[in-house]
């Protein structure tokens, strides 16, 4: 058959590398997939209305796509089996029909041949087939590229270009590094930040929250705005101790999007310092504020409290409730993470914050449950009575989760007991087959056994024939 001619096929394999970001040999390989799947298409095609579709699953695997780059066309390939009777006209020829051309030919070589159809008989069907198998291909190249540039960047935030907007999430251009194409990601409306202009072109930074492995008609890749790990990125970005190690970052509470919408954004930081000398709070503020405040113009006026870490719980609550001042933190129950914190009546507003913010991110970044109570009213009796109550209810509530878990192991243990025992009285097939490969190997064990012990017989009586003959020889040597 001719070369099937493609006029354009070098533009063509440009224009789609161009526009999908792809190489040409991922473009070429595509394309080959895709025509080869029009032409398996075909063959199915002339079956149609006539009788059913003979071929199998696996049937076309030997075919394959060559493109002829420079004369801008392509041709069917089928590998072919030698053989002296042919069962197959697709996977196997005739040996004397080879000799013709080939003298040297011998059954079981494999010659290829091309099977190109002529273009006015490869068909509409065949056609579409191939445009299909062709967008689909190219959609999994791009998926798989991302996936592999992207799954495993050691810095994940990225700076995003604002394209355009789908329902309520923005559609952003990112790019893996210096001189990689842009790829879309998507930023929903749940990871957006309240202050954001989210207008064509505006760039800003982003946390790379996921590479989606699902196939998706959209971006694979999404990020985020309001994940604590920006905050984390910009803060090392700006403070040099950080990077050098003499200051630490030890817990981040974020809340970006607040229930309400008259409470903004805030943030709580935790920092420490590995060298006495080195004040970590300061050095996260920077002179006249400097540092922090890059990062708060970077999250849009987003406030931020950078506190002191301490290994003392007690400092640790104290601390973490500012800008509030703090008299007494009563842990009333260390097991279970309970604090009391007493303030000064002025204060108690401020510690508690704006519907709840200030305590609530107090008691993310500790990881305790902090009760803000009013100094002056305090009253250490009932409040320890209260929570000797609520120790009490939370103690039986342990007790009755660890008799039922108990319980359940117990249920558990009874009925593969009883399980093993029906399986005794009632083997499965399965069983039979393992008793019997165990009997199969305990009978293959015992004759090993037996003839490694025949073996040490028989080389005991050898050496014991040689010791009765070594006495003879040396008579004979002696009366030589």
């Amino acid at each position: 058959m001719a070369l099937v001619l493609l006029p354009g096929l070098n533009n063509l394999i440009d224009d789609i590398s161009e526009e999908k970001k792809l190489p040409t040999q991922v473009v070429e390989a595509a394309l080959r997939e895709a025509l080869l799947k029009g032409y398996e298409r075909y063959r199915r095609t002339l079956y149609l209305g006539i009788s059913e579709d003979p071929f199998e699953e696996e049937y076309f695997s030997n075919f394959d796509v060559g493109l002829d780059l420079d004369e801008e066309g392509y041709r069917v390939l089928a590998s072919k089996i030698i053989v002296e009777e042919v069962e197959s006209e697709d996977h196997q020829i005739a040996h004397a029909e080879v000799m013709q051309v080939a003298e040297d030919a011998q059954v079981g070589d494999t010659v290829v041949l091309d099977v190109t159809p002529e273009k006015e008989d490869f068909g509409r069907m065949a056609a579409a087939t191939t445009k299909q198998v062709l967008a689909q291909k190219l959609r999994d190249q791009q998926r798989r590229m991302i996936q592999e540039e992207f799954a495993d960047l050691e810095d994940p935030v990225l700076t995003a270009r604002v394209i355009r907007f789908e329902r309520q999430s923005v559609i952003m251009a990112v790019s893996s590094g210096l001189g990689r194409p842009e790829v879309e990601a998507e930023l929903p409306r749940r990871d957006q930040l309240p202050n954001d202009n989210y207008r064509a072109n505006a760039t800003f930074k982003v946390f790379l929250k996921e590479v989606s492995e699902i196939p998706r008609r959209g971006p694979q890749l999404f990020v985020s705005r309001a994940n604590a790990g920006l905050v984390v990125y910009l803060f090392e970005n700006e403070v040099p101790e950080i990077q050098e190690g003499s200051v630490r970052i030890v817990a981040v509470a974020r809340e970006a999007n607040p229930p309400s919408r008259s409470v903004g954004p805030r943030t709580k930081v935790a920092v420490d310092s590995i060298e006495r000398e080195v004040d970590p709070v300061g050095a996260c503020i920077g002179a006249r504020g400097s540092r922090i405040q890059q990062v708060v113009n970077e999250l849009r006026g987003e406030k931020i409290d950078v506190i002191r870490w301490s290994s003392d719980p007690t400092q640790y609550i104290a601390n973490s409730l500012s800008p509030a001042r703090v008299e007494i933190v009563r842990l009333v129950d260390p097991e279970g993470q309970h604090a009391h914190v007493l303030v000064p009546p002025d204060q108690l507003s401020l510690a508690i914050g704006r519907e709840g913010q200030n305590v609530r991110l107090a008691a993310r970044l500790t990881g305790w449950k902090i009760d803000i109570k009013n100094s002056q009213e305090y009253d250490q009796a009932s409040e320890d009575e209260a929570v000797a109550e609520l120790i009490a209810q939370r103690e039986e509530e342990e007790a009755l989760q660890r008799e039922a878990e108990q319980r359940l192991a117990a249920e558990q243990a009874a009925r593969a007991e009883e399980d093993a025992r029906l399986r005794e009285l009632y083997p499965l097939p399965e069983d039979e087959e393992e008793d019997n490969s165990e009997e199969e190997f305990a009978s293959e064990e015992s004759e090993d056994i037996e003839i490694d012990a025949q073996e040490e017989k028989y080389s005991d009586e050898e050496v014991k024939q040689e010791d009765d003959e070594m006495p003879i020889k040396e008579e004979e040597d002696g009366v030589r």
